[in-house]
């Protein structure tokens, strides 16, 4: 698994073990802004803090599938400052792509296991201006079985929370 997988794959076991009342020392919740979520993680080695946010809608309807995340992650010790992932709740079928599209603009991640990320740096700082700029973000991707799924994402208060994640989660 490459260092990106490794760090997105952490970050979703952070928000996980946020969701669960006897693990939430482990996890902060910082601040919520409108849709999106800021969470924060003070390790021995690090501090990791993202912005998450989940579908407003998913699709089809009644597909069997575990909690759905869209994160942007900060790694301040390593210099990331905003790198994008997906969890989608089910594995990917393999060598499938995923499609992020915000008004006319679509974007392509490659997958790993039930997780998708850009593979390019100036394609991802691309999807990021283009996350703040707009107002739905829809999500694409093919489950191992074939089955086509579409998760829509408000990005209301994305802006406030990638704001919150720069500053280190202050």
């Amino acid at each position: 698994m490459c260092g990106l997988a490794m760090r997105a794959a952490f970050v979703a076991v952070l928000l996980s073990l946020a969701a669960t009342h006897a693990d939430a020392q482990a996890v902060k919740l910082v601040n919520r802004f409108n849709d999106w979520k800021v969470y924060a993680h003070e390790g021995a080695a690090a501090r990791i803090c993202f912005a998450a946010s989940q579908p407003s809608t998913s699709e089809p309807a009644g597909a069997r599938r575990d909690s759905i995340y869209f994160y942007v992650s900060a790694w301040p010790k390593e210099g990331v400052k905003s790198e994008v992932s997906v969890k989608i709740g089910y594995p990917f079928r393999k060598g499938s792509a995923v499609t992020v599209t915000i008004g006319t603009t679509a974007f392509n991640l490659f997958t790993d296991d039930d997780k998708a990320f850009v593979a390019d740096a100036n394609a991802e700082l691309k999807l990021i201006e283009a996350m703040k700029k707009g107002d739905v973000m829809i999500v694409r991707g093919t489950s191992q079985r074939g089955t086509q799924t579409t998760d829509t994402f408000s990005l209301a208060g994305l802006t406030q929370a990638l704001q919150t994640v720069t500053a280190g989660c202050s």
